[in-house]
């Protein structure tokens, strides 16, 4: 199941349809409309049982990436505080506060956002994607049994290229730059994000994703 987007809302709500918390993870490669399915699928369900917590705002700092020397790897799978993202998931998975807050990711300022994202009590699905949510190994092998089911967005690599560089523009880039950051760094993560396509307990066709219009993130 999973043709329609109301094939899928209907699909997400089940997750948490026994009053347990449950976490739907979506993952994808950059620009394959993963921020505008997650925050459509919250737009549909009940507002005060559902949140969108991106994976964004566990991007490492630019300071710490200087100090690292992965500044310009931002966005690899080593520049992003997994554990922290896996702790956070598992202390909503808990239900035990009142408040859980997340950090947020400023797309002006490429910077993470501390505690940006509050995830109040009465909430029993969380929505999260990122890139990264299927990766086997080394620091993301913390999300292993987090999520109730991790989707992976397919969207066609022509349409997904060409809202990728309208991104980097939109947030800053020059045209030239916004390609050659797409088509380079962006597309390396592409790879590497395409061989954990088969892990995924569903793929989100390309024909839904067009439905839904641009990844605004």
């Amino acid at each position: 199941m999973g043709s329609t987007f109301a094939e899928l809302v209907d699909r997400a709500g089940a997750l948490a349809a026994d009053g347990r918390r449950a976490v739907l993870g979506i993952a994808g490669p950059p620009g394959a409309g993963k921020t505008t399915l997650a925050e459509s699928l919250v737009a549909a369900l009940p507002g005060d049982r559902v949140a969108h917590v991106p994976m964004d705002g566990f991007h490492l700092a630019d300071a710490e990436l200087d100090r690292l020397g992965l500044r310009d790897r931002k966005g690899a799978p080593e520049t992003f505080d997994a554990w922290g993202y896996a702790a956070l998931l598992r202390r909503f998975l808990a239900d035990e506060d009142e408040m859980v807050y997340a950090p947020g990711f400023e797309r002006v300022l490429e910077q993470p956002i501390a505690g940006a994202i509050g995830v109040p009590r009465p909430v029993r699905l969380l929505v999260t994607e990122g890139n990264y949510l299927l990766l086997p190994d080394e620091r993301w092998a913390g999300l292993h049994g987090v999520f109730g089911e991790v989707w992976y967005t397919d969207l066609d690599p022509a349409e997904r290229l060409r809202r990728l560089i309208a991104r980097h523009v939109r947030f800053g880039k020059e045209p030239a730059a916004a390609r050659a950051w797409a088509t380079g760094t962006d597309e390396r993560n592409a790879t590497l994000i395409a061989t954990t396509r088969e892990r995924a307990d569903l793929v989100v066709p390309s024909s839904v994703l067009r439905s839904l219009g641009s990844d605004p993130g």
